[in-house]
């Protein structure tokens, strides 16, 4: 009797001290991550992601830190595919994170896979309890602006602005929209409200002006072509 009561001591002391390491590296997991979220808010981005990793070698199954990970991949060091692999791990753990959906949409933009950014961004958007939802529906309008699927990417662009009508990504999404339609007042409507909304121009087309001439040296492919465009309805 005396050798089983030991036997049985030494498993529940051995999955004691498992449950505590586990604990002491869920802990020292979550200190890491902090640490990187504070690197990642000073642009320090290589601190970061050393962070994350750290984080993600004692919790593996974080899926805040996973999608961190694929934001640093997607966001600083344009790795998308490596970006997609984070956020895919990120939703094994959690097939309702919408957060990481909507950021798997982006990347898979990136890359140049339309559709399966429209079907990452539709099931972010099929969680009812998703807060950002006026981001994802800003995605997948520009998705569907992309593939020139125009009526779908209004009614998308129209989602957003339902649910944060002070969302002024949106409404530069409008206007490129009803510009490719011919619809040119309603661009020039659009493009003014998302100025009057734009944080960074408060309402000043000169400054807005200005700043899209500037763009348009840097930027290439499809967003040279958005600025061209966005140029264009400014003088409707």
């Amino acid at each position: 009797m005396k050798t089983g009561y030991i036997f049985i001591f030494l498993i529940l002391f051995t999955s004691a001290c498992l449950t505590t390491g586990t604990g002491m590296n869920i802990q020292k997991a979550k200190a890491h991550y902090q640490l990187g979220l504070s690197y990642l808010n000073d642009n320090n981005i290589q601190p970061a992601f050393v962070e994350f990793q750290k984080a993600m070698e004692l919790d593996p199954e974080n899926k805040e830190v996973l999608n961190a990970l694929g934001m640093i991949s997607l966001l600083k060091l344009e790795n998308y595919p490596e970006a997609v692999q984070y956020f895919k791990r990120a939703l094994s753990v959690d097939k309702q994170f919408s957060e990481a959906s909507n950021h798997l949409g982006i990347a898979y933009e990136r890359m140049g896979r339309f559709n399966d950014a429209i079907e990452s961004y539709k099931t972010a958007l099929s969680n009812p309890l998703y807060r950002s939802a006026e981001k994802a529906f800003n995605n997948l309008g520009r998705a569907f602006y992309r593939i020139k699927r125009y009526q779908e990417a209004i009614d998308a662009y129209k989602e957003s602005i339902k649910r944060f009508p002070d969302f002024h990504l949106p409404y530069y999404g409008l206007a490129l929209c009803y510009n490719a339609i011919g619809q040119y007042g309603d661009a020039a409507t659009a493009i003014t409200r998302a100025i009057e909304l734009d944080p960074l121009y408060k309402g000043d087309r000169e400054k807005a002006w200005e700043d899209f001439k500037n763009k348009k040296i840097v930027v290439k492919g499809e967003e040279e072509k958005d600025i061209i465009d966005f140029i264009e309805i400014l003088n409707y």
